[in-house]
């Protein structure tokens, strides 16, 4: 059993250290919110973000990030994509070169336009690197119902030690080479799902949001063959896969507030109505800018862009989506 710790303690990485502290590793859990760590020591659970899923004694909470990563195997980060740069900063002094990193956050950095791998190997180049991804819902992977995700490195031994530190009865992992196209793929879907969301919120049915997620799947392979992705990878459990779950899930925070959008509610409003950090928000904001600089169309993408940022309101958005050249398929 491996010693391991992780580092944000909102409801995925609190599912996560549940799932390996009960394969019987020994966990221990940092967030930057003192408060929340005070609660989750006393309740022994994250009553905030994952009610309802008690921790085993396998599992601690440490008030230091030191503690947390004192002698660890692995360390594993669930901050918020736009803060993985500063989590991984802060942590590196504490952290060995045999240290496997795992990162778990899904999205693009604003400003910089990078993946989350381009961030950590700008911080350090050397480092053992995995990203897990995959269609995976905190509130189902920290009650055990059966999940399978993906984790993708550079090297196929260190995915491979990754597969065999998750892997359980419940929690399903396959190995995968290709980290832009995981990366991208993870990250690009929740784009999609504000747009499901907001078809739905405006009451378009079953067809519009088929169209949204097959046509979103289009556009992400576009960008990520573009980026040096493999156009297969967007065929599986990272994207398709985390496309579906997250476009028809109402445990899906994008979709939920793609929702309150399409009902009318203005989106600052809707995403501080969410309570947590809405991912698609800011990549959106990234994937955007980062079509336009590689020259790729994007157009559900740009849409939504201009509907967050209320260049146009959502039905005339989904009107000008509608009213494009024709096209074939293909393209």
């Amino acid at each position: 059993m491996k010693k391991i710790g992780v580092i944000g303690a909102g409801s995925w990485g609190t599912a996560l250290a549940v799932t390996l502290s009960d394969k019987g590793h020994q966990v221990k859990i940092w967030d930057i919110d003192e408060e929340h760590l005070g609660k989750l020591s006393t309740d022994r659970q994250n009553a905030r973000y994952l009610p309802d899923v008690p921790f085993n004694e396998n599992l601690q909470i440490t008030e230091s990030m030191r503690e947390a990563l004192a002698d660890v195997e692995m360390a594993l980060f669930s901050a918020p994509a736009q803060h993985f740069r500063n989590a991984l900063g802060g942590a590196l002094p504490y952290i060995n070169k045999n240290t496997v990193i795992v990162n778990v956050a899904k999205g693009i950095e604003q400003k910089t336009l990078k993946r989350m791998s381009e961030v950590a190997f700008e911080l350090d180049k050397n480092l053992k690197y995995v990203a897990l991804s995959g269609p995976s819902h905190a509130e189902e992977v920290g009650r055990f119902l059966p999940t399978t995700v993906a984790v993708a490195s550079e090297s196929i031994e260190i995915a491979e030690y990754a597969q065999d530190v998750f892997m359980t009865d419940r929690f399903r992992v396959y190995t995968n080479h290709d980290v832009t196209g995981v990366e991208l793929g993870g990250a690009l879907k929740n784009i999609i799902a504000l747009g499901a969301g907001i078809s739905d919120g405006m009451g378009y049915g079953d067809n519009a949001k088929a169209a949204m997620m097959t046509r979103g799947i289009a556009e992400i392979s576009r960008l990520g063959v573009k980026l040096g992705a493999d156009v297969h990878t967007f065929s599986g459990l990272t994207g398709i896969g985390d496309l579906i779950v997250t476009c028809t899930s109402m445990h899906s925070r994008n979709r939920r507030c793609g929702i309150m959008i399409g009902e009318g509610m203005n989106p600052k409003e809707a995403t501080k109505k969410i309570g947590m950090v809405v991912e698609g928000m800011f990549t959106t904001e990234a994937a955007y800018e980062l079509a336009q600089k590689v020259g790729v169309e994007m157009p559900i993408t740009e849409s939504i862009y201009a509907v967050i940022n209320e260049k146009t309101d959502a039905r005339e958005a989904v009107n000008n989506l509608m009213r494009r050249n024709k096209k074939h398929e293909g393209v």
